[in-house]
């Protein structure tokens, strides 16, 4: 099965710095998508080493470990990497005052021989586009996930919420992080969306939907995705990772959640 990886980042209309960062790795199929928060440019600072530190270090693992390695492993590999990002960016909060109470959003994504398999730290979510139908395949670690889950609010009451974007986990802001990481089947002709919500807050789910099918070519479908969350205000940062799998067949699907050490 062959992935191909597109990957494209705006800072949006009202912002002057860019605190998302993004990172790809076709040779292992390796997709990595933060958002970070924090004063001054700290966000910016947490994201970056959280990309940078990940894509590194799990892609020469992957590399090293190359299709030898059982789904197990690569879970395992996933979740130290992320634990090694996490203690790195909090030791640099702790260290520098200017960075104190940095912290990212995290989606990173490994594919593999028909499947695929899929961290996430916050609100930054994956999509699947299967047959001309979206899914949300992440679950936001949100106060307004929790208030959805809780019954307290209906989806659409969300969408209006003024809690947006406050985050119940996040890379970096504590001396631990719970990866929550599942497993999913791959199916020739899947469109897989990372983004971060400055794309998710401003265009709905069917907007995503028409999008992701009136582009066959996926920098022309990225840049589209991030005109079409300008157009509607463009209030943050802007990230997008495309895959597209082709060829191959399909796997089973199992899920953990959340997978624990």
């Amino acid at each position: 099965m062959t992935i191909e990886l597109t990957a494209a980042v705006d800072a949006g209309r009202a912002r002057s710095n860019n605190e998302d960062s993004v990172a790809t790795d076709d040779a292992v199929a390796l997709a990595v998508l933060a958002d970070g928060m924090g004063g001054y440019n700290a966000g910016e600072v947490a994201s970056h080493m959280a990309t940078s530190f990940i894509a590194t270090e799990l892609g020469r693992w992957l590399r090293e470990a190359s299709s030898q390695a059982s789904d197990a492993e690569v879970r395992r590999a996933m979740d130290i990497c992320v634990e090694n990002a996490n203690r790195a960016i909090f030791d640099a909060a702790n260290a520098n005052p200017q960075y104190a109470g940095m912290g990212t959003t995290l989606v990173v994504a490994v594919f593999r021989e028909g499947r695929l398999l899929l961290g996430h730290v916050g609100d930054s979510r994956c999509y699947r586009l299967r047959g001309g139908k979206l899914s949300q395949i992440t679950r936001d670690h949100s106060l307004l996930q929790e208030q959805i889950d809780a019954g307290l609010i209906t989806p659409e009451q969300a969408a209006f919420s003024a809690n947006k974007n406050l985050v119940t986990r996040a890379v970096g802001v504590e001396d631990n992080v719970l990866l929550e990481t599942h497993q999913h089947e791959v199916q020739n002709g899947d469109l897989y969306l990372l983004c971060s919500d400055g794309l998710s807050d401003m265009v709905d789910d069917a907007g995503l939907e028409q999008l992701l099918q009136a582009h066959d070519a996926l920098p022309e479908c990225a840049r589209a995705l991030i005109t079409a969350a300008n157009d509607a205000g463009g209030k943050d940062n802007i990230s997008v990772i495309l895959a597209r799998a082709s060829g191959g067949m399909s796997a089973p699907s199992r899920s953990w959640w959340p997978f624990r050490r």
